[in-house]
């Protein structure tokens, strides 16, 4: 496997690869073009595009905007993202149709080892993120590694979600627990 598939395959990879960093490094010219820009900006439908491929026409990314590669972030229909979100997908980001993301979100996907001679290595495993349809993000929600919020559920600001939140779920707090379930 190369570097760039250790990547998206939750195992230990290097980012000190080639590959990843000409990736990365796309992906960061890409969202510095993006802070200058608005949704209405004339080239911002041909920028966001290029750096998240296949988004639908329907869905945005509200600028700033800042992520590690873009190609690994999929999008349904209708998808909102507020200002200033951070998604870094090394693993794989799907976020599902309709869903809203508030402003200061960050989906963060990457995870050093615990172990402190093996954090010294240029490695990282990454775990996907998925968030299902018609979810809603509040403001500076954080998603760790691995995690899935299912179809339906409320995330409210501020909240740190370490563990999977069921479908038609509100959840709450730092760490995010479910406090009822939604009707």
């Amino acid at each position: 496997m190369t570097e760039l598939e250790k990547m998206r395959s939750n195992v230990f990879y290097r980012f000190d690869d080639s590959d990843v960093i000409a990736s990365a490094n796309h992906a960061n010219a890409l969202c510095a073009q993006l802070q200058t820009m608005t949704l209405n900006s004339a080239n911002y439908r041909n920028v966001i595009e290029e750096l998240v491929p296949g988004i639908p026409q329907n869905s945005c990314i509200n600028p700033p905007f800042h992520c590690d590669h873009g190609h690994g972030i999929k999008m349904g229909e209708n998808v909102f993202v507020n200002y200033n979100a951070t998604m870094l997908d090394g693993g794989l980001i799907t976020i599902g149709s309709r869903t809203k993301i508030g402003p200061n979100c960050q989906l963060v996907t990457p995870n050093h080892p615990m172990d402190f001679l093996e954090r010294r290595l240029p490695q990282e495993k990454c775990s996907p993120i998925t968030i299902g349809e018609d979810c809603w993000l509040g403001a500076g929600v954080i998603v760790c590694p691995g995690v899935t919020i299912g179809n339906r559920s409320v995330v409210g600001a501020g909240s740190v979600v370490v563990k999977d939140i069921p479908d038609d779920c509100l959840a709450v707090g730092n760490p995010a627990h479910v406090v009822r379930k939604l009707k």
